[in-house]
């Protein structure tokens, strides 16, 4: 057997460093799952912990908040070392106006802050599809996030599908994103959007970096798509690889809020994480 020399090994090694290395893109870094408790309202209410194990054991990181603490809804503290044992964070909440008034403002923000919450969502305000009261609704929403911002949290909003009927040359859903800071989180419930008929990935474009939270969910209109995520033709990677790069999104929140026949709402929810899961390998790879 032939041994090369040391110098011709040398060599070798230098010619193959200087060899090009193929370009390879990198790997998106998708955002962790949380699922929005509404999902499982009525297994909350009767198995507040049982429930929780459920959402830990299908591989959740989080959840959303809205409204329901089982037994710790004076004990903020307590509800977020329950949720660390089980290896599930508080990702968010939604709340209505009337936890924002003057008189519990304070309350309400130190609460979900020892929770471990620092961004809150308005779900549903009738006042931001209405010609007369857009712009008085969002004042308050404004004023409700620089308040926020006092206790280095944030105050968002959310949609549905009538933010995007016309006003003033363009929709709800534009007047209030164009008279908000850029600071002022918006929460793009993709379900919605498709069920408005409107483009996903432009509204997300429209406002870069303030899609930090999204709600993965179909809304099946007259049985047309299958509830559950990934069950159907919405080009789901092209959607979460522009929430990634454009809005900077920091949880993907799955929601279900239609359920096939002869399944519970649990089970919905386990289909719905099993597909969205089969939606991020693909979009890695």
């Amino acid at each position: 057997m032939k041994y090369l020399s040391f110098n011709a090994l040398v060599l070798l090694c230098v010619l193959a460093l200087s060899l090009p290395v193929a370009a390879q893109e990198p790997q998106i870094k998708t955002p962790p799952i949380s699922v929005q408790l509404w999902s499982v309202k009525e297994a909350l209410k009767a198995d507040f912990h049982g429930t929780l194990e459920a959402l830990a054991a299908m591989g959740f990181s989080g959840v959303e908040f809205a409204g329901d603490f089982g037994p710790y809804g004076d004990n903020p503290s307590a509800l977020k070392k329950t949720l660390a044992s089980l290896g599930l964070r508080a990702s968010s909440a939604h709340i209505g106006f009337d936890a924002l008034s003057a008189d519990v403002l304070t309350h309400t923000l130190l609460f979900y802050k020892t929770l471990g919450v620092n961004t809150l969502y308005i779900p549903w305000d009738e006042r931001a599809w209405d010609a007369d009261k857009v712009a008085q609704f969002t004042e308050q929403l404004n004023a409700a996030h620089a308040q926020a911002q006092r206790f280095d949290m944030e105050i968002g909003f959310h949609n549905h599908e009538r933010e995007f009927e016309p006003y003033k040359g363009a929709t709800f859903w534009d007047y209030i994103a164009t008279h908000s800071p850029n600071s002022l989180p918006l929460q793009l419930d993709i379900g919605w959007v498709q069920y408005a008929q409107q483009d996903a990935q432009a509204l997300i474009k429209a406002y870069p970096q303030r899609t930090r939270s999204a709600h993965i969910k179909v809304v099946a209109k007259d049985n047309d798509l299958s509830p559950i995520v990934g069950g159907n033709a919405i080009p789901w990677e092209a959607i979460i690889e522009t929430l990634i790069k454009e809005g900077k999104t920091q949880w993907l929140v799955l929601e279900q809020e239609q359920y096939p026949e002869q399944i519970t709402p649990l089970q919905s929810v386990a289909a719905s994480k099993q597909g969205l899961d089969k939606v991020l390998a693909r979009l890695k790879n």
